[in-house]
């Protein structure tokens, strides 16, 4: 009985304001309350801010925040690249070591400023390329991130939010971190080719 007050109501507002209808216009079958297609563009425009955290597509992409790397530090490797959010924006950062000193890059992931960079001194057991050797990134052929988290939101139920790329036994791979509510799931993928190498549940 209320739906049908609601709809007779919508109706005869319809007809009141009819004089909007090249501003809002309202097809004649449609039986939808207005503040519940307000309701319904604000959840599409919800969703379509948080695209990005779900499919891991960005303005920048993995290639683009590695050259910007390379370009500020070059003749160095790469040890470490994150994506996380701070302040409601996603950043990359990259990190990677010489022979005698390491590097970071902070790189704004939707208009590829640079926001931050630092270099320092490694310790001396670091030096004359010890550190470069154990810890430099093979980042040639990487998948591309979104099939990445295709992988990991196939896993794990929820938005991939974080992303970080390491190495381990000599494989390079992707530590992508899914959460759903309050439950956080970490999801190891080889970064070539796509395998899924771990899967663990943060209680």
């Amino acid at each position: 009985m209320k739906k049908s007050i609601l709809y007779v109501g919508t109706t005869a507002l319809t007809l009141l304001f009819a004089g909007c209808a090249a501003e809002n216009p309202v097809s004649p079958g449609d039986s939808t309350p207005t503040n519940t297609t307000e309701t319904t563009a604000t959840t599409e425009t919800q969703q379509s801010s948080t695209g990005e955290q779900t499919t891991g597509t960005f303005d920048v992409s993995v290639a683009d925040a590695i050259q910007v790397y390379q370009d500020t530090y070059p003749n160095s490797d790469i040890t470490s690249i994150e994506l996380d959010s701070s302040l409601g924006n996603y950043y990359y950062k990259v990190e990677g070591v010489d022979d005698d000193n390491e590097y970071e890059v902070s790189i704004d992931a939707n208009s590829k400023e640079v926001k931050e960079q630092k270099d320092e001194k490694l310790d001396a057991d670091e030096q004359k390329g010890v550190k470069r050797q154990e810890d430099k990134l093979d980042i040639s052929d990487l998948l591309p991130l979104d099939e990445i988290t295709k992988i990991a939101t196939a896993e794990a139920k929820g938005q991939a939010e974080d992303w970080d790329l390491d190495k381990e036994m000599g494989t390079t791979y992707w530590d992508v971190q899914v959460k759903d509510g309050r439950k956080e799931t970490n999801v190891k993928i080889d970064a070539k080719t796509g395998e899924v190498l771990e899967v663990e549940l943060d209680d």
